[in-house]
């Protein structure tokens, strides 16, 4: 192990790690992981959105994440954290998205990268190590984070921001399946700061093609980017008897498909977030469009870790949404992203499947299929 230099990339000192087909960032302040290229057959594609305002002086009262937005990025615990848990009161997404990752050490050997940084919790005594890995011959970004000496409940998640092309509808969403799926419960927004939403607060769906409109009739929150000037929050929750739960956004045009994979019994719901346009506060200013956040988490939501553990619609019917630490049992949260290339005429992806130790087959909706190597034993 070394100990890697930094460098400023879009406003924040990063580290830097690659393999033979990906090249990724990852900030210091909040270990923020972006941007990531992924040569794609000689395309070089980089899917995560990078905040518009990242090489600009913003309102330094701002929480560092907002300073440093951009790509995946870790919770600990999840949410904006408004209300203190017991005592504890929690920055918007934890520490680990706004404090500095120290300890920094990177490796390079036998075709794998790696990165290692950690933190040392204060809000909750405990810490906290992040392992980034590459491979040489994978389509994937390999993520693990290791809480220790930590007690109590806890709402971990992971927080990816995708930035799709500027053309309505680009981007086909899909997920493994999930048990239930429901749109925030409350106003997502608030039209007296110049916040605006689309969907109809506490809607239940079945699925992502009929998902119910504040104003009345339904849409397709699996097309994407759409309902621009809007910004939506919906959250499914993941199937827990899946050896392995997925998120996918296929791009016919281009060709490429982007992937999240994850255990559900870790990360039991999937947030989507979409971005487009409708903050128009500060720093926002209706600039951030096309984004889609991908949040894997055992959260209530996006509110914080004292309702994610107190009594909830959720959990009341049986759904957790909050896990529990211990202080002498280490605790992974393991995580994979990757990118491939699609046949022509793929459209949409309805499945992803183990095919062997190191690769995944992803089916169409149409039954093409495409592949991409990925060890999925690092979710184990």
């Amino acid at each position: 192990m070394s100990k890697p230099t930094l460098r400023t990339i879009h406003g924040q000192p990063s580290y830097t790690l690659a393999s033979d087909r990906i090249e990724a960032s990852v900030t210091r302040t909040a270990g923020m992981l972006g941007p990531v290229t992924f040569d794609l057959k000689g395309q070089n594609v980089n899917p995560f959105s990078i905040a518009p305002w990242a090489d600009e002086t913003i309102d330094a009262s701002l929480p560092p994440l907002l300073h440093a937005l951009r790509g995946d990025f870790f919770c600990l615990p999840f949410g904006g954290n408004d209300t203190p848990y017991r005592g504890e009161e929690h920055p918007p997404h934890g520490e680990t998205a706004n404090s500095n990752w120290v300890s920094a050490k990177s490796s390079q050997k036998d075709g794998v990268s790696e990165l290692r940084l950690k933190m040392k919790m204060k809000t909750r005594p405990g810490q906290v190590e992040k392992i980034i890995r590459l491979v040489d011959g994978h389509d994937a970004v390999y993520q693990r984070h290791t809480v220790t000496g930590m007690t109590g409940p806890m709402s971990p998640g992971h927080h990816a921001m995708l930035k799709l092309p500027e053309v309505e509808g680009c981007g086909k969403i899909s997920t493994s399946r999930f048990k239930y799926a429901q749109v925030l419960p409350f106003p997502f927004e608030d039209a007296t700061i110049g916040g605006y939403h689309a969907l109809r607060p506490d809607a239940k769906f079945t699925k992502l093609s009929k998902v119910p409109l504040h104003t009345g009739g339904n849409t397709d929150v699996s097309t994407y980017p759409a309902r621009k000037g809007y910004d939506d929050l919906v959250m499914m929750v993941s199937d827990d008897k899946l050896p392995f739960a997925w998120t996918a956004v296929t791009f016919q045009k281009e060709r490429v498909v982007y992937f999240a994979l994850k255990d559900p019994r870790v990360l039991r719901n999937t947030i989507l977030w979409m971005s487009n346009s409708g903050r128009h506060y500060h720093p926002w200013n209706g600039r951030h469009h096309s984004v889609l956040g991908i949040e894997d988490v055992t959260a209530y939501y996006h509110i914080g870790l004292a309702e994610s553990v107190k009594k909830n619609p959720l959990s009341e019917k049986g759904y957790p949404t909050h896990l529990r630490l211990k202080k002498n049992t280490p605790f992974n949260v393991n995580y994979i992203i990757g990118m491939t290339t699609l046949p022509a005429g793929f459209d949409q992806v309805t499945s992803i499947t183990a095919a062997g130790p190191n690769k995944i087959i992803l089916t169409a909706q149409n039954k093409k299929t495409t592949t991409a190597n990925i060890d999925l034993s690092h979710l184990a």
